[in-house]
């Protein structure tokens, strides 16, 4: 059974940031496209970024240059690197593995002003 686990979210002030990981369990994250969501209240969850088997990654307009993606396949975690955090950034982030259609529980990022 394949789970994911997100931490590292918090409390943060604009302009600071944080790093989110994301532990995959129950398959090798190897060869297989990862992404990051996250929802806000009252918002649909949206797409952050994604990142392919080769490492390759986009990102919405909203987070570019601000975000960066990894991921260590030896370690079977996916990150999120997230700097100049702006008090829209506030929302549960989850990680999705997109073969299986599996979500992790989120982590809280809240942003303040």
């Amino acid at each position: 059974q394949v789970q994911l686990v997100e931490s590292g979210g918090g409390l943060v002030q604009a302009g600071g940031s944080l790093r989110l990981s994301c532990v995959v369990s129950g398959t090798g994250l190897s060869g297989h496209y990862m992404a990051w969501y996250r929802q806000s209240p009252g918002n649909q969850r949206e797409w952050v970024t994604g990142i392919t088997t080769d490492g390759s990654s986009n990102y919405a307009d909203s987070v570019k240059d601000r975000f960066t993606v990894s991921r260590d396949n030896a370690k079977n975690i996916i990150y999120l690197q997230m700097k100049n955090l702006k008090p829209n950034d506030t929302a549960i982030y989850y990680c999705k593995f997109a073969r299986y259609n599996v979500w992790g529980h989120g982590t809280q990022v809240t942003v303040s002003a």
